[in-house]
This record gives C-alpha cells, structure tokens and sequence, in this order.
C-alpha cells in the first residue's frame, strides 16, 4: 500500500515525502510542478508530472498503486495573488480538491490528510486561535481552503484530519531541500536574502503596531515539525482515530524585528532595515494555539528555537543562493 502526496515536489510537500519514506512508507506523489521543483523529489517516490484537476492522470495513478490514503499539499497559497486573481484560486483548489476527491471516492480510498492553512480564521477575536473559534477568511486564499474542507467532512465514509498552521519555516538539517518560491514572500527567506548579497535591505511593514517593539508577531513552525504532523495525522486515521481537525503552532509569537535579530545572530551579518507602511489586512498577531494536536496525535515539535529554525534555513540558502536552480 501507498501514500499518494499531491505537491511532493513542493517545499512543506517534499519535506513530508522526505519523512515518509524514511519510516519505510512507500510513496507516489502527483506535481504539476507549477510551483514545486524536479530536483525536489525525493528519489525513493514513484512521481508522476500531472494536475490533479485531471482526472485522467488521477485515474492512471490510482490504476497502477495501490493507494491506501492522500496527503493533499497541492495548492496556489500566495494570499495578495489571490486577491488579484481569485478565480485561479477557486479553480485550482477547489474544483483540484473535487476531481480528486471524485477519484478517491471511485478507487474507494478512505482517508486524507489535509493541509490547510491558519487563514481560514481570518482576523483572529483572541489570541492564541484555537480550533473552536470562527472561521472568516479575508482573502479568497483562505475561503478556497476552507472550501475544500468543508466538501472534505459532506464525503461519505471518507476519513479526514485537516491541519491549519501560519509560517513554514526552515528546511531539513542536511541542507538537501530548503525553500524556493518564485516570487518569494516568506519572510525568513526575504530576510536571508540580504546577507546572501541579493537585496540591499528588508522592509518592515509597519512598526506601530500594538505589539512589543511595534512589528507584527507571526507564528512559525519549522516544516520537519510540520511534516511529522502529517504523518501523524495519517497514522491518526489508520488506528480509527475520528475526522477532526487540529492547529499546529509554536504557540508563541515572534516580532518582525526579533526574527531580524535572529537572522543577524544566526548569519553574524548585520541585516539593513527600512521601515515602510503597514500592508492591507495585516493583523498584528496570528498565534495558533496547538494543544489539540499535542494531545490527541502525540504532537511534538522538535524545533522550539527561532535561532534553530532559521540556522536551517540558512544552511539551505547559503548553499543554494538560487534554490534549485544552482
């Protein structure tokens, strides 16, 4: 039996592929490769270069593996891109998510993995989110997501555990895969571009905000933590667990201004700052509280350090100053 990964070319999807096959489990993974990478993929998989929202490669997929469960990465995910353009959003992740669902629903696999997104709650009424509060996304990123966890919980006899988190950060120790978007616009990244010698400076988006040192406070998970999550969801699913869906956080906020000083100790750079006008529908904190998950799937990050977190990424950068095109 297999693991079908949809976007196991991409950063958080590879990172799960990683993982996965290093506990033995056999994988296929499905990339259009839109926005994931070749040199991603991991050589223990079985890949196959396709669009989930064709039903024919899906057909061939579920034809030729025996496919005992989804993990679903696939997905546009650039929220100020979403507001732009919001009906590629609903056509690759909504109507992506209904094709495969229709394939799983013929080749009678029972059980997905989600990975869903934080945004889903829109702005938050109280910090730290919790998986009780509201959902009302303020971007057509967040409605799709929340979209397709809802047409996940009408399936039939389909098993489900759908995972919200914020910031995916880091990269795997070795160095070996790492983060690569292109345009990029994770922080961390940005930040570590400066030392790396491709942007002069970073630009904070505000700093009178009602926080600490007047930056926003942002979560960040790194994304082996993030991975191991979902394979413990899977694991959730295969013992009888119930549907549900859980938070994944830190717990604990980070400022603007302290992952900079962290980067700075990190890369012993000094980073350039500037100082530019806040950004449309940024809150000042987003902290999701994780509880659920650390007590029902025995969640347990590894990486509680900020300082940790981007000392892997920076091993990722600094060894691949052009992402996957070195």
């Amino acid at each position: 039996m297999a693991i079908l990964v949809c976007g196991g070319a991409g950063y958080i999807g590879a990172h799960a592929v990683h993982q996965l096959t290093a506990k033995g489990e056999k994988v296929v993974i499905i990339d259009n490769l839109q926005t994931g990478h070749r040199k991603a993929i991991n050589p223990a998989a079985k890949f196959y270069e396709g669009d989930i929202r064709n039903c024919d490669v899906l057909k061939k997929i579920f034809t030729e593996n025996k496919i005992e469960a989804v993990i679903h990465f696939a997905a546009n995910s650039i929220v100020s891109e979403s507001v732009k353009n919001p009906l590629k959003y609903f056509n690759n992740n909504v109507y992506g998510m209904q094709v495969l669902l229709e394939s799983m629903v013929n080749f009678g696999v029972d059980k997905i993995v989600f990975s869903s997104t934080a945004a889903t709650y829109g702005e938050p009424e109280k910090i730290p989110i919790s998986e009780k509060d509201k959902t009302a996304p303020t971007n057509p990123y967040g409605e799709s997501k929340l979209m397709m966890e809802k047409m996940i919980k009408w399936i039939p006899n389909l098993r489900y555990v759908s995972l919200r988190y914020f910031n995916a950060a880091g990269a795997i120790e070795s160095g070996s895969i790492g983060e690569d978007h292109q345009p990029e616009t994770h922080l961390i990244p940005l930040i570590l571009q400066v030392p790396l010698g491709k942007r002069d400076h970073i630009t904070i988006f505000g700093n009178d905000y009602p926080t600490p040192d007047g930056t926003c406070l942002r979560d960040y998970v790194h994304v082996i933590d993030l991975a191991d999550a979902h394979i413990l969801a899977l694991n959730h699913l295969r013992e009888g667990g119930e549907s549900d869906i859980f938070n994944l956080g830190s717990g604990q906020g980070f400022s603007v201004k302290e992952i900079i000083a962290a980067a700075e100790k990190v890369t012993g750079q000094n980073i350039k700052t500037e100082i530019g006008e806040r950004r449309a529908g940024d809150p000042a904190q987003l902290i999701a509280a994780s509880d659920k998950a650390r007590k029902i799937l025995k969640w347990t990050p590894q990486f509680t350090n900020i300082e940790k977190i981007i000392e892997t990424a920076w091993k990722w950068h600094k060894n691949h100053p052009n992402g996957y095109e070195d």
